[in-house]
């Protein structure tokens, strides 16, 4: 995992850990919710003191980025000083308006791809969606009293939706977007192991991905405003 990190120039040594540090989170290398290399990993690859590295750490936790769990290691919290403050904005207000902001971006999003699309996004769209359809074919063969899907589903349906976004061709609002991917995820979650949660309703979006692979971009509108107020009306 320290895969990507390498010795620093002396000189303000806890700056250029922090920014090491936070190219890593920011890259995606260390995803959102998965566990940082250790202490003395992070010594070795960087070449510091583990001092150092502590303060780096300190600091990007209370930035937010970070989170250090005591006899279980240092986690990812948010891709970006943005990100972590989006997730405590999302905390604090209501659902509609996570909603607002997902409509916002996701419509405007199948718009321009139905428009700027490349046969690679479409290809990347249609991996997602197979592997999409895959996880909702478990979740509707699962017990009724089994939420272990609930994670592999949830993720599925982020990856596709990411790259539909992508497709767009708008690094700005692909960047948006994740930075309250892990917010909505963590949205999602809570509605998918909610007692009224719809299991039938796991699959879909294949006529979204038609519409925009026909370059109708009034067909993707049309669709992602249905796959959004839909999801709003059933509390997904």
């Amino acid at each position: 995992m320290a895969n990507g990190l390498t010795g620093i120039q002396r000189g303000s040594l806890v700056d250029e850990v922090i920014d090491k540090l936070r190219e890593q989170i920011g890259s995606g290398a260390w995803p959102v919710d998965t566990r940082i290399p250790t202490e003395p990993e992070l010594v070795e690859a960087l070449n510091v003191g583990r001092g150092t590295v502590r303060e780096a750490v300190r600091a990007l936790a209370h930035a937010g980025l970070l989170e250090v769990r005591r006899g279980d290691g240092t986690y990812v919290r948010a891709r970006s000083e943005l990100s972590g403050a989006l997730r405590r904005e999302i905390q604090a207000t209501t659902y509609d308006h996570v909603q607002e902001v997902r409509r916002a971006i996701e419509v405007e999003a199948a718009r321009l791809a139905a428009r700027r699309a490349t046969p690679a996004d479409l290809e990347s769209c249609d991996e997602a969606l197979a592997a999409r359809d895959e996880a909702a074919r478990r979740v509707e063969q699962a017990a009724l009293d089994d939420d272990s899907w609930v994670d592999d589903w949830v993720e599925a349906d982020a990856h596709f939706h990411t790259a539909l976004v992508a497709a767009a061709g708008n690094p700005l609002l692909l960047d948006l977007y994740l930075e309250i991917g892990s917010a909505l995820r963590t949205v999602l979650r809570e509605r998918a192991r909610r007692d009224d949660f719809d299991r039938f309703l796991v699959a879909g979006h294949g006529s979204l991905l038609e519409a925009i692979r026909a370059g109708d971009a009034e067909a993707a509108v049309r669709e992602a405003s249905l796959n959004v107020e839909t999801s709003g009306e059933l509390e997904l």
